[in-house]
């Protein structure tokens, strides 16, 4: 499956860069970080500071593009001990619960952060507050950002943790259920976090921006009330690259206009189609340290890479196919999947016209790993056939391998955007009557296994930092003899069934309640710990007429997103 490369990729990048503004946060705060912070009541307890790396940045406002993306280079300086945090929800049914984690060395203390504070798993809602004023002045712009704790950027003084520990991003898949945020002691985090589809509207000129942590949280953290000032510089560049407005605008839904001026119904503000299967997906926000590591240029799979965030070196599979007796010790770990409810729903006429006269149901689904092992699938090719025998292997708590089981099939998709190896069975979709008793619509995607989204890193035996987050260290080549896919505890694989032949074809469907139903292991060919919780359902209403037709989706739970 190929992602398309991101044309805005420009935008991304600040005058300021990340490896620029850590040498000037480790050189102007590593001094005395947390200096001012009063002193920590708990041994273990986390210092923090709000600093600006530079006195002055300089932006860049494209052609055609309404605004500017405020990267103005504040991070959050850590140091006393690590700052980290729980966060979960019970079910769908229950509110997003933080707990910060107070570790001394010798005791781990908890406290729950105020009910109402974290509303999801992006981060600490409402943490940075920034005022623009222009050269005479006048405020122009008055935002608020949310602080997710995994932008950690790097740190701040060379007797700091080589590496951190926490997760690379917090997540934002609306099904989240688990996740750990973590700054490591001596280090760094980001600040800046751009939301693409709301640029903030300054025309070039000189500005003073003003940047502080609101109260609430520099209350219940102890943070001196430190609010940096950077002089700001917005500039005008010409568009050189032929892209235009339309090219760049696709990215943030804009190329849904057509299917809304025919009659179709837009999809919400910053709707995309996930990770995989769409035309042109919303790019994936990054931390600013991983942006800037010379991969954001090319979002999109390629080798060694996906979205820019992450780079992993492939899977290996077996050098051989197993030989031996085919089995499992009874109590030998076991991968738990589970189906999550569909979102990312919408009406398409199958995108820029592939199907014309036609109504599909677009949705992105998901199946994750609760654990405690990972899903291990390895391919192996007879030379010149066009299908791999797949085997599912077991391995005990030390990590050795103890047991391995045939389990279908791996087959090479030729087709544009695909062009890997897909371990088929592994997923399957209906949409069901109201009454749940009837399959109108059905369909069965093959999927190469990666960890594309942290759905509950709190399991047991959760894998904070999976290797094949991306398909092009898993999905192999068409030449390829073998291949190794992996599902790693705590992720889940989220798939878009946006193309024609992926989505469910609506045309003639009567309108009414639906439900889609999102199938994980559906031949039961995969050994699991449960297959009681593999099907998710979720509701859709669809009304319109032919070629505008509408579908609306109802919460699930608190769950209030289409």
């Amino acid at each position: 499956m190929t992602r398309q490369h991101h044309p805005t990729r420009r935008l991304k990048r600040s005058a300021l860069t990340a490896a620029a503004a850590l040498t000037v946060v480790a050189t102007g705060a590593g001094a005395a970080p947390g200096a001012g912070t009063a002193e920590a009541a708990v041994p273990g307890t986390p210092k923090l500071r709000l600093v600006a790396a530079s006195k002055s940045v300089t932006l860049d406002r494209w052609e055609g593009v309404p605004g500017v993306y405020l990267d103005l280079g504040t991070y959050v300086t850590v140091d006393g001990g690590p700052l980290e945090f729980k966060v979960t929800r019970k079910s769908y049914k229950d509110p997003v619960v933080a707990q910060q984690i107070i570790r001394n060395g010798k005791s781990t203390k908890t406290r729950t952060l105020p009910s109402g504070l974290v509303k999801d798993f992006s981060g600490l809602t409402g943490f940075l507050e920034v005022s623009i004023t222009d050269a005479a002045g006048k405020e122009v712009s008055k935002t608020t950002s949310t602080f997710c704790p995994n932008n950690a950027s790097g740190r701040l003084r060379p007797d700091a943790p080589a590496t951190s520990k926490y997760p690379q991003s917090c997540p934002t898949n609306p099904f989240t259920l688990g996740s750990v945020w973590g700054v490591e002691k001596g280090w760094a985090a980001n600040t800046t976090a751009i939301d693409y589809d709301r640029p903030v509207d300054l025309p070039a000129g000189e500005y003073t921006a003003r940047i502080s942590v609101a109260k609430k949280y520099r209350d219940l953290f102890s943070l001196p009330d430190a609010r940096p000032t950077v002089k700001l510089t917005v500039r005008e560049v010409k568009d050189e690259g032929g892209e235009g407005v339309a090219a760049r605008s696709s990215v943030h839904g804009a190329h849904h206009g057509a299917h809304h001026a025919a009659g179709h119904q837009a999809p919400a503000a910053g709707h995309h189609f996930g990770p995989r299967g769409a035309d042109a997906p919303t790019p994936p926000a990054l931390s600013h340290a991983l942006e800037d590591r010379g991969t954001a240029h090319h979002l999109g799979d390629g080798p060694g890479h996906t979205d820019g965030s992450r780079i992993a070196p492939a899977l290996k599979p077996a050098a051989k196919r197993p030989t031996g007796k085919a089995g499992a010790p009874a109590n030998v770990p076991k991968p738990d999947l589970r189906s999550l409810p569909a979102w990312d729903i919408a009406i398409t006429d199958g995108e820029d016209g592939d199907a014309p006269g036609k109504d599909y149901l677009a949705f992105s689904a998901n199946v994750w790993n609760a654990g405690p092992a990972p899903l291990v699938v390895d391919g192996f090719r007879a030379p010149g056939k066009d299908l791999m025998d797949a085997y599912q292997y077991f391995y005990d708590a030390k990590g050795k391998q103890v047991g391995y089981a045939p389990t279908g099939t791996m087959e090479w998709d030729p087709r544009e955007g695909h062009e890997h190896w897909h371990f088929t069975d592994f997923a399957s979709y209906r949409l069901l009557s109201e009454d749940k008793t009837k399959q109108v619509r059905s369909g069965k995607e093959a999927f190469c296994l990666a960890n594309t989204d942290a759905i509950d890193y709190t399991v047991k035996n959760a894998n904070w930092h999976p290797e094949n987050t991306d398909l092009s260290t898993a999905c192999g080549q068409q030449n390829s003899l073998s291949v190794r896919e992996v599902l790693d505890v705590g992720s889940g694989d989220t798939y878009t069934q946006y193309r024609p032949g992926q989505s469910f074809d609506i045309t003639g469907l009567p309108n009414g309640t639906y439900y889609i139903q999102v199938i994980a292991n559906p031949e039961k060919r995969l050994q699991e710990t449960d297959l009681s919780n593999n099907v998710a359902l979720r509701k859709v209403i669809l009304g319109g007429t032919p070629g505008a037709r509408t579908v609306q989706v109802p919460p699930h739970d608190l769950i209030n997103t289409r």
